[in-house]
């Protein structure tokens, strides 16, 4: 383990104090350091004692990043529906004003970092279920583990007032010493059991189904995304490193993340990208169309020649491709993007997949792009604004953050956001787990009903249920 200077942090956060003097208003003062190997599950787990609830994690589908937060320095929050991305953005750069950074690396991801997302419609009456969490919620973490290309940074993030003195440092110097000396720390865990899964009205969502058949068979609606809910019941409390371990573990070539709030932690294994941001690159992802796996590599060909020249769910990532590249269009002076989709093979279900680039401006607000983009017609349907609202309508299930945008930006304004499909969130002993499937004028809602049961297998065998 690298040892880290103490009077740095001392000296750097006087000079923080004496600027918030000066300026009468909190400053951030910020400080990176290049450390040995961390393992990021460990550094998740040993946040247990002190920082739970307050912890995320992410991992990109190449292990290019890996980030784990714990503690919140800053919290940006909002409820309202309208201007809800601006207001993220124009909060976050205004508490990053006259801060003091202090990291030498060009590494992006480490620094000042926000990490968080927002609900799929904040106008949809919110529930019990999803009381814990805002309709858009970030964290600045205290400390920040950033894992890119295999190094590890720690990032240790503080506010300092006009009133503060060296005692505030002093105190972080002791309990960033006691988190780093308790990596090597075995933690135990308890074995929970399944004791009931329970789905939620499944005959009334296949009616929905059925009923908006009709209308994108008759009306100007094209499709429909309806999504539906599994309620899981276990002995003991669910913990999250355990479900967060296994899905590593099962489905480790996608987005996988945890992020907590008040006591709950919503987590998944995404196998979509909704748009990245690197410097002036682009990147985003048509994820629609799916079928399953085969049991034999003969059978899995199959599928996927099968699902390759589909009609349904050609045309249906036809209308995500071309939603897409009009949304970045506004914003790049160049999209690029290949004129036909390819396979994205997970353990349980493959997709129909197509990249897209983008060239932009460095200034471009990544913000604005998650805004334009969401939610794509493979998460809420088309005509975008018509199908959300019915949705709205129709759909029994508050959504609260599955389906909608979760991800991260860094001060230099860099950053990425998944889909959060795929994904559950754990309120103590329970849970709730997440699919969705699109409905066109020729879904039938036996087999949409079923593709929801496939969608269900990630997190379900995560949980350590048995697989429907």
């Amino acid at each position: 383990m690298v040892t880290i200077q103490e009077t740095e942090i001392k000296e750097r956060g006087l000079v923080a104090v004496e600027r918030a003097k000066k300026l009468n208003r909190p400053i951030l003062m910020s400080e990176v350091h290049k450390m040995d190997t961390i393992n990021p599950l460990s550094f998740f787990n040993i946040g247990n004692e002190r920082y739970l609830g307050e912890r995320f994690f992410w991992k990109d589908p190449k292990d290019e990043l890996v980030l784990v937060g714990l503690g919140i320095t800053k919290q940006i929050q909002s409820d309202q529906a309208t201007d809800r991305f601006f207001h993220v953005e124009n909060e976050w750069e205004t508490f990053l004003r006259d801060s003091i950074i202090f990291n030498p690396y060009k590494e992006i991801g480490t620094g000042p970092l926000m990490f968080g997302g927002f609900s799929f419609d904040p106008s949809k009456a919110k529930t019990e279920l999803w009381s814990k969490y805002a309709d858009s919620l970030f964290h600045l973490p205290k400390y920040l583990l950033s894992i890119i290309q295999g190094q590890a940074y720690l990032t240790t993030n503080i506010v300092c007032t006009p009133n503060d003195d060296v005692s505030l440092f002093n105190k972080v110097v002791q309990e960033r010493n006691h988190l780093l000396n308790s990596l090597g720390q075995r933690s135990r865990t308890k074995t929970t059991i399944l004791l009931q899964t329970e789905e939620i009205s499944p005959e009334h969502w296949k009616k929905t189904v059925d009923q908006i058949v009709k209308e994108v068979s008759t009306g100007p609606l094209k499709k429909v995304v309806l999504a539906r809910e599994l309620r899981l019941t276990f002995n003991h409390e669910i913990e999250a490193e355990k479900v967060l371990y296994n899905l590593n573990d099962q489905q480790h070539e996608s987005f996988i993340f945890a992020f907590e709030s008040n006591g709950d932690c919503f987590i998944g294994a995404s196998p979509e990208r909704l748009v990245k941001k690197q410097g002036n690159e682009i990147f985003s992802t048509c994820l629609a169309g799916s079928i399953s796996r085969g049991e034999t590599n003969e059978e899995d060909r199959l599928l996927g020649e099968e699902l390759l020249t589909d009609q349904k769910n050609l045309i249906e990532h036809r209308y995500v491709v071309e939603m897409i590249k009009e949304a970045l269009e506004e914003s790049c002076e160049k999209v690029i993007l290949p004129e036909k989709p390819q396979l994205m093979k997970i353990r349980d279900i493959q997709h129909l997949y197509t990249p897209v680039i983008g060239k932009c401006h460095q200034d471009t607000s990544l913000l604005l792009l998650v805004e334009r983009l969401h939610p794509t017609p493979a998460l809420g349907g088309l005509p975008k604004s018509e199908a959300v609202e019915k949705i709205r309508q129709v759909e029994d299930l508050d959504r609260g953050f599955y389906a909608a945008p979760l991800g991260w930006v860094d001060y230099r304004k860099n950053g990425e956001f998944a889909v959060s499909i795929r994904s559950g969130l754990i309120q103590g002993n329970e849970a709730s787990l997440f699919a969705g499937c699109g409905v066109v004028a020729d879904s039938d809602s036996e087999s949409e009903y079923m593709e929801t049961s496939l969608k269900f297998r990630p997190m379900l065998r995560a949980f350590g249920g048995n697989v429907i």
